[in-house]
């Protein structure tokens, strides 16, 4: 058995952001066109009026302040609230395969590598751009890897998900590395027209290099450990796929896009998260006041909050679990990923960290690594 590392990550951020003030701005215009159209069922009592949301609401709600999105003109038109996306024809890369190319040559550019030091690679995302031909063997074609590839989801924690797989496939030797790319176009499935969740999520796509210790360059962070857990729950739920199509759904039904119920997601997930964390640190002999950093998932800071309290018994600094969605906003499986690029150059040799994702399924992953 070989000794595991991640040696390094890339990061691909949309050219595109939207402020809270943007949104709010065009969701109030939506509904008000909205209430106009439906007001005389609104006065007979038949049909519920639109409220307002606010920047204050969101930021209260979430921590979020911005977001990075592929296209915002469509997003932002009240008469639209969907991002403008122009259809490729197949000879041609496709966007979410451009965006993880983009990711990787980072990723390996960092670590001082190339296409032919890596024998896979694993696509793995909340959402799926079709489903077939993977995504993942279009990248792999794309950066020129000889190997194999493919794509997984488990929504939110398709990243640690992911990489317990690769840490698996180098570790038993089958690969000396793997690459582990994280899509997330998550403006084309959110429901922009639903005040409750109208802010939640941001495109962006991450790249992490997993390899062989022993080939790692300096400073690489050595995996001491993976562990998942999952358990039905339909209190996070998209409908859209396939079979929509038979079922004669019409595309603007409601639960064709995102849609959970937020309080029960909290109650529930945290205590499950932090639960999850403690006992996969007590399992390498370590306990949460040993860790120096927590990179945890950007889903909400109010979750994030609730698990490092649970965890320490205090309130945790910016240092010891920072905070990126205020600028990104939820973007899936990438926001732990996120946190780890932007927060892991000040880590000293030595020092443990925790990677951890949680979302629908529910599913949660965590990633214990020491840097070298």
């Amino acid at each position: 058995m070989h000794r595991v590392a991640i040696s390094s990550t890339g990061l691909f951020t949309p050219p595109h952001t939207i402020s809270n003030e943007e949104l709010v701005q065009a969701y109030n215009d939506y509904a008000a066109l909205e209430n106009t159209r439906h007001a005389q069922a609104i006065a007979a009592g038949t049909h519920t009026a639109l409220t307002d949301s606010s920047v204050e609401f969101i930021e209260k709600a979430s921590g979020i302040k911005s977001r990075y999105v592929m296209e915002k003109q469509g997003v932002l038109d009240p008469e639209r609230m969907r991002p403008r996306f122009a259809p490729r024809p197949d000879s041609e890369i496709s966007m979410m395969a451009e965006i993880g190319v983009l990711a990787c040559q980072e990723a390996l550019r960092t670590a001082g590598k190339t296409a032919a030091d890596v024998d896979g690679l694993i696509c793995a995302a909340a959402n799926m751009q079709r489903p077939y031909p993977a995504m993942g063997v279009e990248i792999q074609t794309a950066l020129g890897i000889h190997g194999y590839a493919f794509d997984m989801n488990v929504a939110c924690s398709s990243a640690t998900f992911a990489l317990e797989l690769a840490y698996n496939a180098v570790r038993t030797g089958q690969s000396r590395a793997v690459l582990v790319v994280n899509p997330e176009i998550t403006s084309a499935h959110l429901a922009w027209k639903d005040r409750d969740c109208h802010f939640i999520f941001g495109d962006v796509c991450t790249a992490i290099l997993v390899e062989r210790l022993d080939l790692a360059p300096a400073g690489a962070f050595e995996i001491l450990g993976t562990r998942l857990l999952s358990t039905f729950s339909n209190n996070i739920r998209n409908n859209q796929g396939f079979m929509s199509r038979a079922e004669d759904r019409d595309p603007d039904d409601r639960d064709q896009l995102f849609r959970q119920e937020g309080r029960k997601v909290f109650k529930e997930v945290c205590p499950m998260a932090a639960e999850h964390i403690e006992s996969h640190l007590q399992s390498l002999d370590l306990t949460p006041a040993l860790v120096r950093r927590f990179w945890l998932h950007q889903a909400n800071l109010s979750m994030n909050q609730f698990i490092i309290r649970r965890l320490l018994g205090r309130d945790a600094s910016a240092d010891e679990a920072p905070v990126i969605l205020d600028e990104f906003a939820n973007t899936a499986s990438a926001g732990s990923i996120i946190a780890f690029h932007r927060n892991k150059a000040d880590i000293q040799s030595g020092e443990t960290g925790v990677i951890c994702s949680f979302g629908a399924g529910y599913s949660i992953g965590s990633v214990i690594v020491r840097k070298t």
